[in-house]
């Protein structure tokens, strides 16, 4: 199955499988791909299958769709291909299969061939090429052969295989990319890439035929020759098996049509991965007559397949390391969160705990204002348990905002009441400023209202201890179609290169008193709203946080377009 992954954007990370049907990518939560990306249009492209092959369509998007960083109204899809979309940027590829799994199946089609003697063995290699050569070759083209001096200098396979291992992260994907590209220059009919392993025999990664189709016979090798590459580390090219006599003890190479027989080794830069078996059968006119046979295959074509196999292996090493990467970061992601969350919870229940021990010594004493004092403490602590859920939820969760028509000055109203009793018991001046006759926007309520209380919150933190502390809460249009809620204090502000850090998860300016979560998910909330969160501030003066709020909402395009004729207040220059 064919899949996107985004690789940076504010979706970075997620995964889309595209199906049989047309898939379209946009703005608006009516297309199966959404990204919450403002320079993104509402439709922007459109994926569609043809044939079995994959195509981009631009939905005549208003900042257009890019495939390798071409502008494209429509284009087909190579797995790799890199998709440009606003600022988000999209790798076209397939489901990565388990490695396990593949091996099993591609088993099915393979037959070794029982060993045979390794006088016999020898007595077949016409040519041998050293394991060390693939890099040589690759670092010095110009004590090549002639031949293979214009293949090099021509450096078309080469950059196409530089392109594949740059591109593709799955190891059989590459492989089978790779074996694709040899059989451009080398006119091998069958080719097979094996991977070795510390625990088991060397298993098949990729297997390439010449004439395409279905092949539901065995593929036959020689596990002689399989064995003899790994272990003498070197490349070796057999000419004309078909008359090594070994194969007369047993299993007949006649039968099977093997004539000639290139395997390599890949070498990496520490180890050698695998291996590359190509060869060519012999025909049912040839296998009369085989004494008019011309070889197909030559030094110079080993010397190729040694070099390839060489850039295969340092592929398949820079994708494990890519692999091992992502699982360390993961592992590393799932410790952090661990421990900022052990952190904030061990306050909280050392709160917890205080509260109880101060109500139940109050019971013991039957004194009312101990009850009534451990009582507020642990309502405290109990709201930084539903806080910290909430915000855990808000930002693991991918989803779409319940949006309807909501007056942001109410909301601006409650916030502030429901903060003023804390802002005045540190003496803090609340204040708010909102826009007369501010048009309903279509919002998710709830999480705006979250975000919102996660702002003002913070700001009257700021300002705590400050001469004169102040925060204002206002809400403004303006003509570029967007309503902002502006909350301004004047606190301690924030260093311009610590601004990018505030959006990170569990990254906390106020100690034990932060979760680190508020910023990133009112950031992720507004985003989910086609909008988002923008920071202004200067140490020692102030901070100012814009909450940007489009008024034609890319959630519902029927209320989008009931708000076009809505007023609009002039721009009061706060950007």
């Amino acid at each position: 199955m064919a899949r996107l992954l985004i690789l940076t954007g504010n979706d970075e990370g997620k995964q889309f499988d595209l199906g049989e049907g047309a898939v379209t990518v946009g703005r608006d939560a009516s297309n199966r791909i959404r990204l919450h990306d403002t320079e993104v249009s509402r439709r922007h492209a459109e994926f569609r299958r043809v044939d079995g092959v994959f195509h981009i369509i631009d939905l005549a998007s208003a900042n257009g769709t890019f495939v390798n960083n071409q502008r494209i109204t429509k284009a087909v899809l190579q797995i790799g291909d890199h998709i440009a979309i606003g600022q988000s940027v999209l790798v076209f590829g397939s489901e990565a299969r388990h490695a396990t799994s593949l091996a099993n199946d591609l088993a099915e089609k393979i037959s070794m061939i029982a060993r045979g003697g390794e006088s016999d063995l020898a007595s077949a290699i016409i040519k041998t090429i050293g394991e060390g050569e693939g890099s040589r070759i690759l670092t010095q083209p110009e004590k090549s052969s002639p031949w293979l001096q214009g293949q090099l200098a021509n450096l078309t396979i080469l950059y196409e295989a530089s392109q594949a291992v740059s591109l593709i992260l799955d190891v059989p994907q590459l492989l089978e990319k790779l074996l694709e590209l040899i059989f451009r220059s080398i006119p091998a009919d069958r080719g097979i890439a094996l991977l070795t392993s510390a625990k088991s025999a060397p298993q098949p990664a990729a297997i390439h035929w010449r004439k395409g189709g279905d092949h539901p016979e065995k593929f036959l090798l020689s596990q002689s020759i399989v064995d003899h590459v790994l272990r003498e580390r070197q490349g070796v090219l057999l000419s004309d098996a078909s008359r090594d006599e070994r194969f007369n003890r047993g299993e007949s190479v006649v039968n099977f049509g093997i004539r000639e027989v290139i395997c390599v080794p890949m070498r990496g830069r520490h180890e050698t991965l695998g291996v590359l078996y190509l060869d060519t059968q012999l025909n049912q006119r040839d296998v009369v007559d085989r004494t008019t046979v011309a070889g197909k295959f030559t030094g110079d074509h080993l010397a190729l397949a040694i070099a390839i196999g060489h850039q295969a292996a340092l592929a398949v090493e820079e994708t494990r390391y890519h692999q091992a990467l992502i699982e360390a970061e993961k592992l590393a992601a799932i410790g952090q969160t661990i421990a900022a969350l052990s952190h904030h919870i061990k306050n909280i229940l050392q709160g917890l705990r205080s509260g109880s021990e101060i109500m139940k010594m109050g019971l013991d004493q039957k004194n009312d204002r101990l009850i009534q004092q451990g009582w507020r403490v642990a309502e405290k602590n109990q709201g930084k348990i539903y806080d910290l859920v909430m915000d855990m939820l808000n930002y693991s969760k991918d989803r779409i905002p319940n949006v309807e028509p909501t007056d942001l000055n109410e909301m601006v109203d409650d916030v502030v009441e429901l903060l003023a009793p804390r802002a005045a018991e540190l003496g803090v001046k609340l204040e708010k400023s909102t826009a007369p006759n501010l048009p309903r926007v279509p919002v998710d309520a709830e999480g705006v209202h979250r975000a919102l209380l996660n702002l003002v919150g913070n700001a009257i933190d700021a300002v705590e201890g400050r001469d004169d502390p102040k925060v204002d809460v206002s809400t403004r249009t303006a003509d570029d179609g967007y309503v902002r809620i502006v909350v301004l204090d004047n606190g301690v502000g924030i260093a311009p290169e610590r601004i990018p850090e505030m959006f990170k998860v569990f990254v906390s300016t106020k100690g034990s008193r932060g979760t680190g979560l508020g910023l990133p998910v009112s950031q992720k909330i507004l985003r989910e709203h086609g909008g988002d969160l923008l920071v202004q501030s200067q140490a020692n003066i102030g901070s100012k946080f814009t909450m940007k709020i489009p008024l034609k909402s890319p959630l519902i395009p029927d209320l989008s377009s009931t708000s076009q004729n809505l007023p609009v207040l002039p721009p009061e220059g706060y950007d």
